[in-house]
Parts: C-alpha cells; structure tokens; sequence
C-alpha cells in the first residue's frame, strides 16, 4: 500500500502541485483583468492517473503480478468526464452561474476506463499461465473465452463487478461540482454560492480568465476543515468562441 501511495503522490499530486504553481505565477503576471465571464464554459477532468493507480493496486494485491504503473497507464489514455459552467453576468464583475457533469460523458469515460483495464487484466492472465506451463492458446480472445468460462461474464463485466471502482462514483462528481447559485468575480478569486434548498455552499477559487480560457487553480471552502478534494488545475474553454 505504501508504494500504490508513492505512487499517487509521483503520479498525480505532483505534477498537478507544479502545474498550479506555473499557472498562479501566470496569473499574477500576465492574467487578463477582463472579468465579464459570461458564457457556457466546457471542461474536461482527466481520470486516467487516477484510474491507472487504482487498476494497479488491484492487480499487484489480488494477482500478484510485476506490471508496471507506465504498463497500465499505456492502455488508459483520455479518460476524461465533461462538465459545463455558464455564466451570465446581472452585474459588474457579478452574476449566475449553472455547473453540471454530463452523465453521458460519465458514462463512456467509466466504459472506456474498464475495456482498457480489461486489456491490461488478459494480457496478466496470459502471462500467469504461461508460467504455470499452459499449452493452450493465450491471445486475446482465448484469455476472453477462459474468462468467460470461469467468471460466466466478460472480463469488462467481471471487472466492473467485481474489481475496483476506477473512477469516483457520479453522485460524488455531483456534490463536488453541480449546483446553480450566484457568483462574484474580484481580484483573482471567483466566489460561487451553490444554492441547494436552504443550504448554501460557497467556493471561492484563483482564476485566469484570458480570451476563451477560464482556469480555476485552487479553491478554499466554508465547510468544516476548509478542504477541497476536486480536480485542479480545472480548464475551461467557451464554447462558440
């Protein structure tokens, strides 16, 4: 377990540290002052680290096996989720906002993310039994049809029943990022109060806002520890731009 946790520190922490750094720096600097945000805005979170750490664990305690995490992550490339902010400004730097997570674009991440562990779990199979000293057939579809015949299910199905969760679950997504509520954008911070019935939450995020770009590169939040466990940085480009 140690080392899944190096390796999501090296992977994904990281990199994603030295990204926001970067960009701040480019906020302070060079950042548009332009603040009328409105638009329909599209991102794209990427899960393939992710995605890729969590198959590896999996495979390294349930099998045993030497794959590496630059095997797995060769297999899982772009598993990305789409998610849409609009923006409409009421007033100067001031306005709503709406932020949604498309379920389709859920969907098909969460399916390509399992064909590719699939791919990365036969090719294990057919290495172990290779070792075992097996005579048979070990291509793609023969491992398939093995599968099948042991698990009664594909190895896709078999996975997605019974391995890891890969990605984080859409009602998980949902609470960190759909809401509709009122935003300000002052100084570099953008401030959006999502309204659910009687509650409000308020994130409060550094920006660059710069011709059809809109990065959000950190955030602080009024729960009760004051952390954030959303992707950044988080790009968004308009839409029609």
């Amino acid at each position: 377990m140690r080392k899944i946790m190096r390796f999501l520190v090296s992977a994904i922490l990281l990199p994603v540290l030295i990204l926001s750094t970067a960009l701040l720096t480019y906020l302070h600097f060079f950042a548009s002052n332009d603040k009328n945000l409105s638009g329909v805005w599209t991102a794209r979170l990427d899960f393939t680290s992710q995605a890729a750490v969590t198959a590896l664990s999996w495979l390294q305690e349930i099998q045993a096996v030497s794959v590496s995490l630059r095997d797995v992550e060769s297999q899982m490339q772009g598993l990305t989720i789409e998610i849409n902010l609009s923006l409409t400004q009421r007033a100067h730097s001031e306005g709503t906002f709406q932020c949604t997570i498309l379920p389709e674009s859920y969907a098909a991440c969460n399916q390509a993310a399992y064909e590719a562990f699939a791919a990365v779990f036969r090719e294990q199979v057919a290495e172990r039994l290779l070792m075992a000293g097996y005579a048979g057939d070990t291509d793609e579809e023969a491992v398939e049809a093995l599968v099948m015949e042991t698990f009664g299910m594909s190895t896709v199905s078999y996975l997605m029943s019974c391995g890891p969760n890969l990605l984080p679950s859409m009602e998980e997504l949902q609470t960190l990022y759909d809401g509709s509520g009122a935003y300000q954008a002052a100084d570099g911070i953008l401030t959006r109060q999502f309204e659910d019935g009687q509650a409000v939450r308020t994130k409060a995020e550094h920006y660059i806002h710069k011709d059809a770009s809109l990065i959000l590169t950190g955030e602080s939040a009024d729960d009760a520890d004051g952390t954030f466990v959303g992707h950044y940085p988080v790009i968004y480009t308009l839409q029609d731009a």
